[in-house]
């Protein structure tokens, strides 16, 4: 099976756009959380950049350690070059290093650069084995003299990855020194940072120091405090020579763990299980984008490290916890996010499994009728304040028992499903539930953004969108008719008439309420503090896009066209159509600024799945076209976080990406619309028959 690759090379003779290295990013998962990340000219340029960010067990949480790793190389010339860069807190960039690279490639999703300097070639590469907080940065010389040698300078700090930049560091870094072992640590009551160098004649010079304070672009942009300090314990040197490798290994881990998985053995591994995993999906194994998908979805899939009581409750019951990050850097696990990319990250990828215990994990959490939310950073209990990511669980289960079969999960979580329909029924928390009057769902509660569009600013809900929302009674009638299918099934766990009656009413009121005629297309929101309200959003598609659509069949095609004319974008759907009064074209500025365009014209990937899904409702006939709306996203996966999808995307042409560098439903979704408008595979003719003599 050949790897997957994609390649971005860098001439000399064309000069190097250091702008376009500070803008591109890398990023490595280990399936625990914790991930290391950073640009391709090797600047931090976020809070988040770093060689190891270790999930640890809360209160703790996520942890920056090894921040920067300063590379020097001495040639046997005597000549000495900087391979990586910095911005210093005068604002004097230094990217010298990039001036000498010649590629940037991901190889099966893991990084890899390779360097010119003075003729001699060198390659670096990023790994963290699976399930460690460990990281291996290896360096190999593949042509010219050597030896080579490297004179490498940790930088470190002791801090959440949530944290400013300009947190101060510890009062004392602690260094104990075990033979070749090396132990950094602020007090003996957390966890060392362990550092260890392999190759030919290694060495560590002790000279510790605090470093000159670093410049980060992003945090500055974004209007964060953007200037920090970082400590180093020494320099490691190490040669290079023809044949060898030399790594640095960094770790949170046991020495026994650390030492049990040699840099070698552990890259060879990693290939393995990530050529497994694209033999396990349904991408089309070819090396193209469907399977840079799939390499990109396992990077949300994880053991929530930090929260030890949900492996034991699942150890207990014969499971394994798993949940979804829901995206890099800064997202934790969220319950929307979850339950939507449920299909695309598990079931699409081959790892039903893992969707069996997404599911059983979140229905342990179910409180008052209601999923989590999202669970706070280094924290075990979760939030609930949201309408819709319980609705969106219906959703994911339908879509497990349609992939599996597992009859075992549908009776075990059914009667939870009940209590949840019950709940919403008789009214739950933020006055999340049914009117008696005409069986629509209304949610809001001041002070809440309980939908998708979620943006808040200090007490600024910038949409709150209280009373009854089109997508949350879409996803509710969806609920109501899944529910009816089970229980017609299983009918010990309820009543499926009750529920049957239930849907019909939600679907007369629906399309007796939501169809704003002067529009032609549905209104966002009925019977909110104002009014109804009659912005064009894409809220609306799910009204025809989910397994038991709730809109009357006539009205499909006039919504499909008015997202596509008004909406649809190369890199998914506006959240509000050019010309209302609060269209935002461009996602910037600070905290304020970004919240205030974040759902209000800003593009967002995943919407770009349910909007196939209804596009294929409407012209089952038109496959080809539909995969036309995803091409955008080839090109993509060469920007922002390589291999990834961002989270959202300016709402005018260029449609530059922006927040999150890597989301979760963003991969989701659009993996999951590549593999269901492929076209289907051409059968080879049958031989003719022989006629009978």
């Amino acid at each position: 099976m050949t790897n997957v690759l994609r390649r971005l090379r860098f001439d000399p003779h064309d000069g190097i756009d250091h702008e376009r290295l500070l803008t591109r990013e890398w990023l490595v998962t280990n399936g625990l959380g914790g991930y290391s990340s950073g640009t391709i000219a090797g600047v931090p340029t976020r809070r988040y950049h770093g060689l190891l960010i270790s999930a640890l067990a809360a209160p703790l949480g996520r942890m920056l350690l090894l921040a920067h790793v300063a590379e020097r190389v001495r040639l046997p010339d005597g000549r000495t070059v900087d391979l990586g860069g910095e911005e210093r807190g005068d604002e004097s960039l230094s990217v010298h290093g990039a001036d000498h690279l010649r590629e940037f490639r991901l190889e099966n999703g893991l990084p890899v650069w390779r360097f010119d300097v003075g003729g001699v070639e060198l390659e670096k590469r990023i790994l963290m084995p699976h399930e460690q907080n460990t990281v291996h940065v290896t360096y190999r010389l593949l042509s010219g003299d050597g030896p080579v040698r490297l004179k490498l300078l940790p930088a470190i700090h002791y801090r959440s990855h949530d944290a400013s930049v300009d947190t101060p560091l510890p009062n004392e870094f602690q260094l104990r020194v075990y033979g070749d072992r090396y132990e950094v640590t602020p007090d003996e009551h957390r966890a060392p940072l362990r550092l260890k160098i392999l190759g030919q004649r290694c060495a560590f010079t002790f000279e510790r120091r605090t470093l000159p304070e670093l410049l980060f672009r992003i945090e500055r942009r974004r209007g964060y405090q953007s200037r920090g300090q970082l400590w180093s314990p020494g320099y490691f040197r190490v040669d290079l020579e023809d044949g060898h490798e030399a790594s640095l290994v960094a770790s949170t881990e046991s020495w026994n763990v650390i030492e049990s998985l040699p840099p070698e053995a552990a890259l060879a591994v990693e290939h393995e299980r990530r050529r497994r995993l694209i033999r396990m999906a349904d991408s089309q194994g070819d090396g193209g984008m469907g399977d840079e998908l799939v390499l990109a979805a396992d990077q949300f899939l994880i053991q929530p490290a930090g929260r030890t009581s949900d492996a034991a409750w699942a150890h207990a019951a014969g499971d394994e916890a798993r949940t979804v990050i829901a995206g890099y850097h800064w997202f934790t696990d969220w319950g929307r996010d979850t339950m939507i990319s449920l299909e695309g990250l598990t079931l699409c990828t081959g790892r039903k499994s893992e969707a069996g215990y997404l599911l059983r994990t979140f229905a342990h959490y179910v409180r008052d009728g209601l999923i989590p939310n999202m669970f706070p950073e280094g924290e075990c209990e979760g939030l609930y304040h949201t309408a819709d990511a319980t609705l969106w669980f219906f959703h994911a289960l339908d879509r497990y028992v349609a992939a599996t079969s597992d009859r075992d999960t549908l009776r075990t979580l059914l009667p939870k499903m009940v209590d949840i329909a019950r709940q919403h029924l008789a009214g739950t928390r933020f006055q999340i539930g049914v009117d008696p009057a005409d069986g629509l769902l209304r949610q809001g509660e001041e002070g809440y953004q309980l939908t998708w569009m979620d943006a808040k600013v200090g007490d600024w809900v910038v949409t709150p969108r209280r009373g009854k929302a089109v997508e949350i009674n879409a996803l509710w009638h969806n609920a109501l008719k899944l529910l009816e299918g089970w229980l017609r099934e299983y009918p010990e766990a309820g009543s499926a008439d009750e529920f049957a009656q239930h849907a019909e009413r939600t679907r007369d009121s629906f399309n007796e309420r939501f169809w704003y005629d002067d529009g032609g297309y549905l209104y966002d929101l009925v019977d909110g503090p104002e009014g109804d309200d009659p912005a064009c959003r894409p809220n609306q598609i799910f009204a025809l896009s989910l397994a038991h659509p709730v809109l009357d069949e006539p009205r499909w095609r006039p919504v499909v066209e008015a997202v596509r004319e008004r909406l649809l974008t190369p890199m998914g759907l506006r959240s509000l159509a050019p010309g209302h009064p609060d269209y935002k074209p461009i996602y910037t500025g600070d905290l304020r600024a970004r919240d205030a365009a974040y759902h209000q014209g800003t593009v967002w990937a995943w919407l770009i799945g349910p909007f196939i899904d209804a596009w294929l409702n409407v012209y089952p006939d038109r496959r080809r076209i539909a995969r036309e709306f995803l091409e955008g996203f080839d090109d993509h996966l060469g920007e922002a976080c390589i291999g990834s999808i961002s989270e959202i995307f300016d709402a005018d042409a260029p449609y530059t990406p922006r927040g999150c560098c890597a989301q979760a439903w963003s991969v989701a979704e659009v993996l999951r619309c590549w593999i269901k408008t492929a076209e289907p595979p051409v059968e080879d003719p049958k031989p003719p028959v022989a006629a009978a003599s």
